[in-house]
């Protein structure tokens, strides 16, 4: 790739080991140029304007200026994607959430233990590429008043589904604030839902505290040997896969730690393929916004069982690489932008299960 095409990249840390490390880890894809660094919030806004940068890595902790409210200021005068690089602790997972809500494009979780940044290099080039391909999508993030989690008159009347429906739902880049307008707009009493979101460990358990809060029904992580009920929704763990299995009363959840499947853990392909296997032409499942092909192949082997398919629409999406990974397979039964998607679901869900 020519210098002219390459993602040219500013790291912000307050950290001068941190600040060398993500340079180096960065540097060694052939996409990407490191154009420069900063050590806080003032620094960065004049290195931002000189040095006219694709995508910025952001820490959260900087002395001067925090890294939240340096990027609320920079999303409303010079709006320009962000990966936060946050501390793996509760309160960087808040702030991390908060920085999410507040229009970072992607979060990802610093090295811990013996972790290093340059183990972790692929998967840091991989999320500052989709930040690259990121748009802005706005969205109200609040269930408006005439929605159905919102207490409304819903749409259908549950008690048509099948007890042995299940909604599976997967999300990437730009999938949390995604959720976030989703979810609480689903009404309670609908079949078990599981949710599969690229993100760190800690911060998919506060993904899913948050959800609860907003939503008519329980959302909460994962946990192994967790079985499924109707009015329950189950976040994947961070740096877990989830697999569906039957149980004596329906479905469980398996959680595993085998291989990253496209750079992630948990990965929407292992849910989806296992749901294939144990649920088939009962599940349900959208697409949602992210990078990359995740959940492509798993919505094929479920659409081979009569599952219904949904993704979401180009318009929506922040990026629009996994669903339209599973359009171009033909594996969709539906595309819907994210304003349609409640009403999508619910459809699906009443529809008649295939003999």
């Amino acid at each position: 790739m020519s210098p002219s095409h390459k993602i040219r990249v500013l790291v912000v840390d307050d950290s001068a080991v941190a600040r060398r490390s993500i340079m180096e880890a960065l540097s060694h894809d052939p996409e990407l140029e490191v154009v420069g660094s900063a050590c806080d919030a003032y620094d960065a806004r004049e290195k931002i304007l000189a040095l006219e940068p694709h995508v910025v890595t952001l820490d959260l902790e900087m002395p001067r200026m925090n890294g939240l409210t340096f990027l609320r200021i920079l999303q409303e005068h010079h709006p320009i994607p962000v990966v936060v690089i946050s501390s793996l602790t509760p309160q960087g997972s808040a702030n991390a959430l908060e920085a999410l809500a507040s229009g970072a494009v992607d979060v990802l979780a610093k090295p811990h233990g013996g972790q290093s940044l340059g183990e972790l290099a692929p998967r840091l080039a991989y999320h500052v590429k989709a930040a690259a391909r990121a748009r802005r999508a706005p969205r109200d993030a609040e269930p408006a008043a005439n929605t159905p989690g919102a207490g409304s008159e819903t749409l259908l009347n549950v008690s048509n589904i099948s007890p042995r429906r299940i909604l599976l739902i997967g999300s990437s880049t730009g999938g949390v604030e995604a959720l976030r307008f989703l979810l609480p707009r689903l009404p309670a009493g609908l079949p078990p839902i599981v949710v599969v979101q690229h993100i760190p460990p800690i911060f998919s358990k506060n993904m899913a505290d948050h959800l609860n809060a907003l939503c008519p029904y329980e959302v909460r992580e994962a946990a192994d040997g967790d079985e499924l009920r109707s009015g329950l929704c189950l976040v994947a763990p961070g740096d877990y896969h989830l697999v569906l299995t039957n149980g004596s009363r329906g479905y469980r959840v398996r959680l595993t730690q085998s291989p990253p499947v496209h750079y992630c853990r948990p990965a929407v392909d292992v849910l989806f393929r296992s749901a294939a296997e144990c649920a088939g032409r009962f599940a349900v499942a959208a697409l949602l916004t992210g990078m990359g092909s995740d959940g492509a192949r798993g919505l094929q082997a479920l659409k081979a069982t009569g599952a219904r398919t949904l993704a979401e629409s180009e318009e929506s999406c922040v990026v629009f690489g996994m669903p339209q990974a599973a359009i171009k397979l033909g594996v969709v039964d539906q595309v819907a932008p994210l304003t349609q998607m409640p009403q999508a679901i619910l459809n699906a869900l009443v529809q008649p299960v295939p003999a």
